[in-house]
């Protein structure tokens, strides 16, 4: 067998291999998918750049662990099905996360390439194999025996999803209720389709449909039923909150009831799963502003003023108060946004919204500012420049500030809340109600989609736990006997027994008969 030659950084290639784009004066016209993906030869010359460390490093810089030397040194070997299998191992959703994750400050923000040359892009590898999969019809779908237990997901984003498919997996009958219309989350209703299409999203979601997993929509836990009802009345043994972070955040300043006043959250909304692009094919009521002001330049930020644009807005400006450097946005949105003529005005902070007379918008007050020492985030504080006072014309104020715990559990049920108001779990993320489990948004705040499925997947392994349920990565792990025994089970799992007590009475207390 042919030793294989050892790569090193002088021998691979020196440049990072380029996506295809639309160009911006094009793109910024319609919906259509910004970054075009790699072809396969673009796709085989990016994979040679991996050096295959032995270290990984990468590895343990994503947040659900993916294999990612493998999947690549399988890609490059052009045995594309097995570079699926090796990325599905531990991330059901790759061809959402290679569009969507942040890798610069992840995989790629550890790669040894990045040392020397720029990073090897593996959000991108991993983007196509999840397209080809697509395509093809991939779906590792591998016998389950039944167990008998139920188990409740609320919230059918990418916490709840992966929650879902190990739980289902595992053998149990699984439900997810989603409150919208459309199963995704997040990924349908926040991301705009010409950074993720709807059509991807939902590619994803089938697989689960065929893992035998079921979608309950236009279905709000917490009004049409409660949490506690769904493990006691409701007959569910176990359930999963991952509601996420949507409610969102605005600033207290005057004139924020005014009409064309709104938050980047509604805008998207109604954009991107309510259809308001396609008006007037749909009837969602969205009106567009001429001269837009998006406060924020986080990638909800830079997703609210592109769709503003792509909706006809004249001029869509991003007010931020700190500089460029501090902005929490991608590189790669702000560039994208930039070259789609967004007008960005770094350290400007508004201070009021300004009446047209007639209840509208006619402008922001704002202030210059200045950056001085740094804050809790570690980040430079905005200091106000004295006498910098100004007014600046718009007739649309979209808020991008960050978002809060959905409030609709934590006001309907009886789970404890930390005093920003997000559910409080421990190291299994179980909560303080037995059998109920939460990961995600709604427990850590704003997060990405590959750290929420990490959570997902995290809680699962709890409520295999919580369940009795045998979960080989538990019971061995890393812990395996070096010299299993020639026969039989491993010595851990001698004797196992499940033993399910009923409900406690109200009242009763802990050890009481």
């Amino acid at each position: 067998m042919a030793t294989r030659k050892k790569k090193t950084i002088r021998t691979i290639p020196q440049e990072r291999t380029p996506p295809r784009e639309q160009e911006p004066q094009v793109r910024a016209r319609n919906f259509d998918e910004v970054n075009c993906g790699y072809r396969e030869a673009d796709a085989l010359r990016e994979a040679d750049r991996c050096l295959l460390c032995p270290d990984e490093p990468c590895v343990r810089g994503c947040p659900v662990g993916i294999d990612i030397p493998g999947f690549i040194e399988k890609l490059a070997a052009r045995n594309f099905r097995g570079a699926y299998d090796v990325i599905t191992d531990t991330n059901l959703l790759p061809a959402v996360c290679g569009r969507v994750c942040p890798q610069e400050t992840q995989c790629e923000g550890v790669c040894t390439v990045g040392a020397s040359l720029e990073p090897v892009a593996i959000g991108r590898l991993e983007r196509f194999v999840g397209d080809l999969a697509i395509r093809e019809g991939w779906a590792n779908l591998p016998y389950v025996e039944p167990s008998g237990f139920r188990i409740a997901v609320v919230g059918s984003g990418p916490a709840g999803m992966a929650c879902a498919a190990d739980m289902a997996k595992a053998g149990c009958d699984v439900t997810v209720f989603e409150a919208f219309h459309q199963a995704g989350g997040v990924l349908k209703y926040g991301i705009p389709d010409f950074r993720l299409p709807n059509s991807v999203v939902d590619a994803e979601i089938e697989k689960l449909v065929r893992l035998g997993i079921r979608f309950e929509c236009n279905t709000l836990v917490g009004r049409l039923f409660t949490v506690e009802q769904l493990v006691t009345e409701m007959g569910y043994h176990a359930a999963f909150i991952g509601t996420g972070a949507g409610y969102p955040s605005f600033m207290g300043i005057p004139g924020e009831s005014l009409n064309g006043v709104l938050s980047a959250n509604e805008l998207l909304t109604r954009c991107n799963l309510m259809h308001a692009r396609d008006f007037p094919a749909y009837d969602t009521p969205l009106q567009p502003g001429r001269r837009v002001a998006v406060i924020g330049a986080g990638n909800t930020a830079m997703d609210a003023m592109r769709v503003c644009l792509r909706l006809g807005a004249e001029q869509v400006h991003c007010i931020y108060r700190r500089s460029a450097a501090e902005a929490p946005a991608r590189a790669e949105e702000i560039h994208h946004a930039a070259e789609e003529g967004i007008e960005f005005h770094w350290l400007t902070s508004p201070v009021a919204i300004l009446d047209d007379g007639a209840r509208g918008v006619r402008g922001l007050r704002c202030l210059r500012m200045e950056l001085g020492e740094p804050d809790d985030s570690g980040r430079r504080r905005p200091v106000a420049v004295p006498g910098s006072e100004f007014e600046f014309e718009a007739d649309m104020v979209v808020f991008a500030i960050g978002t809060n715990a959905n409030p609709v559990i934590g006001q309907t049920s009886r789970l404890k809340l930390n005093a920003r108001g997000y559910i409080e779990t421990d190291e299994d993320l179980a909560t303080s109600m037995a059998g109920v489990y939460a990961g995600g948004d709604i427990v850590t705040g704003a997060a990405t989609v590959i750290e929420a499925m990490g959570a997902g997947r995290r809680a699962a392994r709890g409520m295999k736990r919580y369940l009795g349920l045998r979960d080989t990565d538990v019971v061995y792990g890393d812990e395996r006997d070096a010299a299993p025994p020639p026969f039989g089970i491993d010595a851990r799992e001698h004797g196992y027994a499940r033993l399910r007590l009923p409900p406690r009475p109200p009242g009763t207390a802990p050890g009481s008969t």
